[in-house]
Formats: structure tokens, sequence, C-alpha cells
């Protein structure tokens, strides 16, 4: 005769809470492809910030589709932006890399950033006609 035994549906949301099947069964693959992305933003924040000062501080903005610009400010002025698969992932990164994160880029967290000669060409080469970068 089948087992006819039945699942609490208190159970079964607690299991689903918990990244788990009410059958039992471990979080699914979307899951761990979401832990597999946040591991990896982390590691390229660590790195950004060992380069660049040894801390950085990072803002996040919804840039369409789900996704997030993770936009870095290094201890030394130097900046540079991630793009995260989405708002929770990029915020479970930061945390795991020790990156502060502010609510906006503001001027605080804008006078940190220093541009170099890159920058400065290219915004001239744009506004002012002046020479582009190859």
């Amino acid at each position: 005769m089948a087992d006819t035994t039945q699942t609490d549906p208190e159970d079964r949301a607690g299991k689903a809470a918990s990244g788990e099947s009410a059958s039992g069964e471990a979080a699914s693959g979307t899951d761990k492809k979401a832990d597999k992305a946040t591991k990896r933003l982390a590691r390229q924040m660590t790195a950004f910030a060992q380069r660049h000062g040894g801390s950085a501080e990072g803002q996040l903005a919804h840039i369409g589709r789900g996704t997030v610009r993770v936009a870095l400010v290094g201890a030394g002025g130097d900046w540079g932006t991630l793009v995260a698969p989405s708002y929770e992932t990029a915020r479970r990164a930061a945390e795991a890399a020790g990156i502060t994160l502010r609510e906006d880029f503001d001027g605080e967290l804008a006078a940190k950033v220093r541009t170099g000669p890159y920058e400065w060409t290219r915004m001239a080469g744009i506004q002012l006609g002046g020479p582009g970068n190859a």
C-alpha cells in the first residue's frame, strides 16, 4: 500500500524559505548559480580593494532588467564598476568582501575619486573635440 502521509503546509513553507524542497532535497540549481555569482563578485571586489589602497567603498544602482551596477572607490581614489545579476547578489558580495556600501554616490564619495590622464583626455575628446583615446 502507498504511503499517504501528507506534509503539513506550514512545514512546506518553512522548508521553501530555507531553500529545501518539501521532499527534503537541497537548494535548487538557481540558488547554486546565485551563490557562485556572489562568490565571484566578492573575489573581484576584494581584489579591487587590495589593489587600490586596501579598502573600498561602493554604491549600488539598478541599471535595468534586474541588473545592478556596483561603483567602487578604493582608498587611494581609484574607481571602477562591476555589474551584478541582482541587487541581493551585489549586497551579499559586498558584505563578504568587506566593502562599505553607501546609499548614494554623494559629494563625499565623489570627492574621493581620483581621475587619471585617460579620463581627462577622454572627457576632452568628447566635450571639446580634443584627442580621443584609441
